[in-house]
């Protein structure tokens, strides 16, 4: 059996804080504020998975009012939804993501990132689509005023 889910997480570009995409750490002026990490490629990918599952999304499972999530690491509450989905019988059998942002150009991070997340959830890189494109200088994200990304998750019964 197997189910599918979407995710899509967004994320104000400031100064003073760490891009952080995937896991990896990318030089960058500004980066992404957010209660934990603001890892907006990893949170998509989160409720895509929690998604596809009817389980919520991360807002319920980690919320922002609750100060142990506040500077979390986005790959630890990864390993957690990773857990939670093998509780209720799943795995993944396939992610493909989207990161859009004008900048910088993340090309040479996008292997890192699809190495971590796949260690993270237990699978192989080769189930791990990752993809970064920008909007041509269009909207919030062209304008650099902040990042998002999307998420579609091929989960499967165990």
């Amino acid at each position: 059996m197997f189910r599918i889910g979407h995710g899509y997480d967004v994320h104000k570009l400031v100064e003073g804080r760490k891009l952080i995409l995937g896991g990896v750490d990318i030089p960058h002026t500004v980066g992404l504020l957010g209660h934990s990490d603001a890892d907006v490629l990893v949170h998509a990918i989160m409720d895509s998975m929690l998604g596809a599952l009817a389980l919520g999304d991360i807002g319920k499972h980690f919320p922002d009012t609750d100060e142990k999530y506040k500077g979390a690491d986005s790959m630890k509450l990864l390993e957690r939804v990773t857990e939670i989905c093998r509780e209720n019988g799943y795995s993944i059998g396939n992610i493909d993501a989207t990161i859009i942002a004008q900048a910088p150009k993340l090309a040479p991070y996008i292997y890192t990132m699809r190495e971590n997340i796949a260690h993270i959830c237990g699978c192989d890189v080769s189930q791990i689509s990752i993809k970064a494109t920008t909007e041509e200088k269009l909207g919030f994200t062209g304008e650099m005023l902040g990042i998002s990304a999307h998420s579609v998750c091929l989960m499967k019964k165990i």
